[in-house]
């Protein structure tokens, strides 16, 4: 496997590339920058490429970015953990328009990437690296970053429904547009699947149905002062296979209601010098789970994060910006089940400053400061700070970059009734990188290089011999990771991605001392070609190949390595009506990314889509 990603790694490496134009992100420091500005790694997966791959799981999507890694327990809406460059999942920070949706009463404020639907999703930022500077608690591994549209210009709206597989439908809608000084759109999806059995040896279907919903509206009431009024909502119903013990067919139903909000208001002062931000932020999930649909539910947990940020951003010169802030988070946790009940809550308050400055042309350096005072672990103070260096324009690109992670335990595993542990510290890490990007052949190629280390302190896991929560003393995980982009001719793009991950228990004196880490595979390739005809048919396919894995600690349960290929295609009727489709799993490749759970055989599906 290892030998196969470096072949193909070298033979894209050496081939004419095409340079991606440039792009303007937010997740690295929560404004919008160049990506010239930036030091850290980011991928970008904007709204053509969704339209293009015909995803329907945000997680296939980010299957094919550098340093990513998953678990899936079955089923299209199964429990899906991701994680970027070998951190646990519960240390990826997730945002969704801006707001934060790890879940206060999951497992390590993980975030199940499971009933996340590309839906009307049109753009997905991936920060690879410790970032804790901006994001806070949570950001180890690095950030997810999902978007929906912003409105057209006018009026826009669109609409597509494909269906296939194992009586699969998928169906999703939008309309957005501008009117004076209103601008807003919304939207809606539809997701309905028989399934497969989640459990690998089972012989019935493990459905689910997923309705999402989203809606945006900005007012500017001046050039200077606007609000924004943001919200999602995702409803989802699953059958799933138990998993006290070997996953095996069972009757289990669980519904998930999750709902998002963010208001805004935003105030540009001294002739725009000094912009403000301050919103209001709301995260809400309620899981219920049933032994037996058609009952009252038999156990279930409730997570609220209610929070206020503010956020100033002074540039008096085009040279320097100076950003500070203040946020208070207030994480919320209940239980029902099993006869008894529990609620826990804590309070965060954090103030942060980043300076971002260019001393001369083609320099850009962010260093920044973050102080947490957490009503359980008292204050904690993390750094930051990242280079980019370009020496002719942005055609090369190098980049520097230190970060350090703070989290908290999440009140699931400090108060859970069965498993919780008070005594639980929170985790610590620094995060290095350094990494250059190239762009080649006339601006028809861009290749990026990154190599990285993260030390990690304290990380939580859940000990099976004690069956509470403990941690581990020490974690590291290393690598490299590249990407490139080819278009030689108008027609044509090629995309692809290699990472290299070692992540191993660091613990002096512990059993498992050098083992992997869990679900955490060494090498990952993917690579996706997509060639546009003459006569407007669109031609494509995705090749993704991962290496072998341990499912648990001791490295004793391996999970053999897999390579997944899909093809798809889509055609024009005119202005306002496509034909798409796709294959996936062509070869109907038999893996699994989790120990006893079953994963898709070959299966096809076909739609069409309309837009005004």
């Amino acid at each position: 496997m290892l030998k196969t990603g470096i072949s193909l790694v070298a033979l894209i490496a050496a081939t004419p590339v095409w340079a991606q134009d440039d792009q303007i992100v937010v997740t690295a420091t929560g404004i919008a920058q160049s990506r010239d500005e930036v030091g850290q790694a980011i991928t970008v997966i904007d709204a053509e490429t969704i339209k293009t791959r015909q995803a329907i799981d945000v997680v296939d999507l980010l299957a094919t970015t550098p340093g990513v890694r998953f678990s899936r327990n079955g089923s299209v809406g199964g429990q899906t953990g991701v994680s970027l460059r070998g951190a646990e999942t519960t240390q990826t920070l997730v945002l969704i328009d801006g707001v934060k949706v790890n879940d206060p009463s999951g497992i390590g404020d993980g975030y199940d990437f499971g009933p996340l639907l590309t839906g009307n999703i049109k753009r997905i930022e991936i920060l690879r690296g410790s970032n804790s500077v901006v994001h806070g608690s949570q950001a180890i591994g690095g950030v997810v970053n999902v978007m929906t549209g912003v409105p057209a210009e006018g009026f826009g709206a669109n609409a597509s429904v494909d269906y296939g597989y194992s009586d699969t439908l998928s169906a999703k809608a939008d309309v957005s547009g501008t009117s004076g000084i209103a601008a807003g759109g919304i939207g809606a999806a539809y997701f309905r699947t028989d399934g497969i059995s989640s459990a690998a040896g089972g012989t019935e279907r493990d459905g689910t149905e997923n309705i999402a919903t989203n809606a945006r509206l900005t007012l500017n009431f001046t050039e200077a002062l606007s609000l924004d009024l943001r919200g999602y909502y995702i409803h989802a119903d699953l059958d799933y296979d138990s998993f006290f013990g070997a996953p095996a067919d069972s009757s289990d139903v669980s519904k998930l209601d999750q709902y998002v909000g963010y208001a805004g208001l935003n105030l540009a002062l001294l002739d725009g010098t000094l912009t403000n931000r301050a919103a209001v932020t709301y995260l809400r999930n309620d899981r219920d789970y049933y032994f037996v649909r058609g009952t009252d539910p038999d156990y279930g947990y409730s997570g609220t994060n209610l929070r206020f940020e503010y956020e100033g951003v002074y540039a008096p010169v085009d040279q320097a910006k100076l950003l500070f802030g203040y946020e208070h988070e207030r994480p919320d946790y209940d239980f029902f089940g099993f006869g008894d009940t529990a609620s826990a809550k804590i309070n965060i308050d954090s103030v942060y400053a980043l300076a971002i400055v260019k001393p001369f042309v083609g320099l850009a350096v962010t260093s920044g400061v973050r102080h947490d005072d957490h009503s359980q672990f008292g204050g904690a103070t993390t750094f930051g700070a990242n280079a980019n260096y370009s020496p002719n324009g942005g055609a090369t690109n190098v980049r520097l970059s230190y970060g350090e992670g703070f989290k908290a335990p999440s009140l699931y595993q400090l108060y859970d009734t069965y498993s919780g542990n008070s005594a639980l510290r929170p985790e610590r890490s620094k995060s290095y990188d350094i990494g250059f990007d190239q762009s080649l052949d006339g601006g028809r190629a861009m290749l990026s290089v990154t190599g990285f280390r993260r030390d990690t302190r304290n990380q939580i896991n859940y000990d099976n011999a004690t069956f509470t929560y403990g941690n581990l003393d020490r974690t590291r995980a290393k690598g490299v990771e590249a990407s490139i982009a080819l278009k030689p001719v108008d027609a044509l793009t090629v995309t692809g991605s290699y990472s290299y991950v070692d992540a191993r228990d660091r613990s002096a004196g512990s059993a498992n001392f050098g083992n992997r880490l869990a679900r955490r595979a060494a090498n990952a390739v993917s690579l996706s070609a997509d060639y546009v005809w003459s006569f407007g048919l669109s031609t494509g396919a995705t090749v993704t190949m991962v290496d072998d894995s341990f499912d648990d600690a001791a490295n004793s349960r391996r999970l053999d390595g897999y390579a997944l290929a899909g093809v798809r295609a889509s055609l024009p009727l005119g202005d306002h009506l496509e034909v798409y489709g796709r294959i996936d799993n062509l070869f109907d490749e038999t893996y699994a990314t989790a120990y006893g759970y079953g994963t898709y055989g070959r299966s096809a599906y076909g739609g069409v889509r309309v837009r005004f």
